[in-house]
């Protein structure tokens, strides 16, 4: 190939892809170059864990009755508007109700900011009592350790090296976050720790017990349905919603575009509203709204008739809120997910462009918005995080003090 003809196909391809394209692939080049990939990987390989221990030291005695509890929870750093943060928080605030003393114990590997996190937690959960440390500066002076993902369990045998009870609050089933490969084995091998599991929802414990046959402690998943209602009587109803999250493998950000695009072909006069993180690739007009607080997408939701609510690695907070708020959620089909989430008003869809778009339509398409929109919102009425509160509290309760 002549210098000339390659520069004529490269202009051509300069040309077919534009401005943001051509920034796009500058930005791919440089990320390889540099590997700039290994800052998404939050663990220092001396962080790792090499094989899974069989036991690891407890204290000898338990805590005289009724003494507080010290409890320390290991995450990664916060930010605002995190729903696995938020949820966290909720059970160490139910912990800090109930009598008991907390420790967060941060862990990033590229040096920690605590003065500046501590205000972020502050800031944003401000119910929040707790007191916040550097997990690499060791973890200790407490009765039990709570690990909140497959980087804080290694964390915890790394660095809480003094006899301690150990438990894990798992949100996600985590390996299927990633490939199957080292990531996924890391991962996946938490599952195998001594440590006490407690799986949010029935759809992780059955995740867990299919890949490793052990059982966990299952609490029940939460709704915020004081905080998302129904909106004032007479609202007209239009469009649906959409939690766009591109960079989150699990919420399936590209199969939501093509079933987006695929209900825009069959419902032009349907407006489509989407929050959360700037859509990309899309080639349908769509209403974004950023990031949006509670009351913001409680009012979206009360003028939306369907929301895409997708997650494939537990069910998500979404399709709840959506409900409380009168919009019909639209979810990916799984038998573990509807065994958490076991209500009437979900429009449960095969995991295919055409399936989710079938569901989308069945809901705008219906007779009675308002008589619909009104009895899934009456479904979820008194839902609250209260049960899970009591259910993990008494668990790391009964954990540390035998009773």
């Amino acid at each position: 190939m002549s210098r000339k003809t390659d520069l004529l196909g490269k202009t051509r391809r300069a040309l077919a892809v534009g401005s943001s394209g051509i920034a796009q692939r500058i930005a791919q080049r440089a990320y390889t170059r540099t590997g700039a990939a290994d800052l998404l990987f939050n663990l220092d390989l001396e962080d790792l864990l090499v094989d899974v221990p069989a036991e690891l030291p407890v204290p000898a005695t338990r805590p005289e009755s009724g003494r507080p509890l010290r409890i320390g929870w290991v995450t990664t750093p916060p930010a605002a508007g995190s729903g696995g943060h938020t949820t966290l928080f909720r059970i160490v605030e139910a912990l800090e109700v109930a009598g008991h003393r907390c420790v967060v114990f941060l862990y990033d590997k590229h040096d920690l900011d605590s003065a500046r996190l501590t205000s972020v937690i502050r800031d944003n959960w401000p119910g929040l009592q707790a007191e916040v440390r550097d997990a690499r500066a060791g973890i200790q002076d407490v009765d039990a350790v709570v690990a909140t993902s497959w980087e804080s369990a290694h964390v915890i045998v790394r660095y809480a090296r003094e006899p301690v009870r150990r438990l894990y609050f798992i949100q996600d089933y985590e390996p299927f976050f990633y490939g199957r490969g080292a990531e996924y084995a890391f991962a996946a091998m938490t599952y195998r720790l001594p440590f006490r599991r407690i799986a949010l929802g029935e759809m992780l414990d059955g995740m867990i017990r299919e890949e490793t046959g052990l059982s966990s402690d299952v609490v029940p998943f939460g709704c915020d349905s004081a905080v998302y209602s129904l909106p004032a009587e007479g609202t007209v109803r239009t469009g649906i919603v959409f939690y766009c999250r591109p960079d989150t493998p699990r919420r399936g950000y590209q199969l939501a575009c093509i079933t987006l695009m695929a209900f825009h072909r069959r419902h032009p006069d349907q407006e489509i509203h989407v929050y959360g993180a700037p859509p990309r690739g899309l080639t349908i007009p769509v209403t974004f709204h950023g990031r949006m607080g509670t009351k913001a997408l409680n009012d979206l939701y009360g003028r939306t008739i369907a929301g895409l609510a997708m997650s494939f690695t537990n069910i998500t907070l979404v399709a709840e809120e959506m409900l409380a708020a009168g919009n019909i959620p639209v979810v990916n089909d799984n038998p573990l997910a509807r065994r958490v989430l076991p209500n009437p008003h979900v429009r449960w869809a095969e995991p295919t462009a055409a399936a989710l778009a079938d569901a989308l339509s069945a809901a705008v398409a219906t007779d009675d918005l308002s008589g619909n929109a009104s009895a899934a919102a009456a479904s979820v009425v008194g839902r609250s995080w209260k049960p899970t509160q009591e259910a993990v509290v008494r668990i790391i309760v009964e954990e540390v003090t035998g009773t």
